[in-house]
């Protein structure tokens, strides 16, 4: 099949527009989709100068999302004094994969020469996900434990290190997943939180103290997309599942939204567009009435970490407290 841009030999076919695409266009498509999401959710400041320039800390995981994000943003944003790109890994302690992804997270960083910060979970809470696993002491999925650890470790750690922006890999897919797992569930105030989390305008920087405002910029580009964006590229991913992954729920989700995609194209991409102005009414419905677990005025500080939390232990010390007792 001919490139519909150029004539060239095809390496895909977006059923969603209906175009397909030579190596040269496909790779223009997904570095124009990213950049143009930057450019419409604001996220470079407009006080943003070289010589006050903007830190932009990047949640490298080694995978094939980060990795194409760190990629762009390299690319893009390499040469520019305003901004200033310092990559976050975080080694969980799970054998025989990890190891992997730090390994091509490393190899990235260097090729694109990238400040590298890593951080484990045995140096800051004395455990490994191999042995939540094997303990359970919540009875919880490993997921449950690994994504409240995870979210601890970048918000410290882009504050640590002076970010003004955490930007993470999370595709098309993952936010479609999320939006339906919202409105599943009913959960009104998580779409709130949703969108201002990651989702809604950012905040001036000295107006973001609490919470370092988070990007997600590759969000309009499909997960297979990106996977072959980082193979023609010949980027160092490491493109495995995690062992402990057992999301069933997510996955139940992840298998809906395939199957509706193929019948309809470009359901992904419809349910993200709906979902983000039904979240911005949400967030903006909690915000006048101060009603919400994303008020910042219900927020105090954890009594043993100081961290943000709506109650007197934060989730994360809870839970290194109940798997160190176990």
């Amino acid at each position: 099949m001919a490139c519909d841009k150029c004539g060239r030999e095809a390496v895909m076919h977006a059923a969603y527009s209906g175009l397909h695409l030579c190596e040269s266009h496909f790779r223009r498509s997904v570095e124009k989709r990213i950049r143009r999401r930057i450019r419409e959710d604001g996220l470079l400041s407009t006080d943003a100068t070289p010589d006050d320039p903007e830190t932009w800390v990047v949640g490298l995981s080694g995978g094939k999302d980060s990795v194409v994000l760190t990629h762009v943003l390299a690319e893009t944003f390499g040469a520019d004094p305003r901004v200033e790109l310092v990559a976050l890994s975080i080694h969980e302690g799970i054998d025989g994969y990890r190891d992997a992804s730090l390994d091509a997270s490393e190899r990235l960083t260097a090729d694109l020469d990238l400040r590298h910060e890593v951080v484990t979970y045995a140096e800051e809470f004395d455990l490994r996900m191999d042995d939540v696993v094997e303990n359970d002491p919540e009875e919880m999925a490993p997921c449950a434990y690994c994504g409240v650890f995870r979210r601890d470790v970048l918000e410290r750690y882009a504050q640590e290190l002076g970010a003004d922006k955490l930007l993470t890999g999370h595709n098309l897919d993952d936010e479609a997943q999320t939006a339906l797992m919202n409105f599943f569930s009913g959960d009104v105030r998580q779409m709130a939180k949703h969108f201002d989390a990651s989702l809604g305008p950012f905040p001036e920087r000295a107006e973001s103290e609490r919470f370092v405002p988070r990007a997600k910029p590759l969000r309009d580009v499909p997960e297979k997309e990106v996977a072959l964006y980082a193979h023609l590229v010949d980027l160092p991913a490491h493109i495995t599942e995690c062992p402990h992954a057992s999301e069933a729920y997510r996955g139940e989700i992840q298998q809906l939204l395939l199957r509706m995609e193929e019948s309809h194209p470009g359901t992904r991409h419809s349910i993200l567009s709906g979902y983000e102005e039904l979240a911005a009414l949400a967030a903006e419905r909690y915000r006048d009435t101060g009603d919400g677990e994303h008020d910042d005025a219900d927020f105090g500080e954890c009594d043993r970490c100081g961290a943000p939390t709506a109650r007197d232990i934060c989730r994360k010390c809870y839970l290194v407290a109940a798997i160190h007792d176990a």
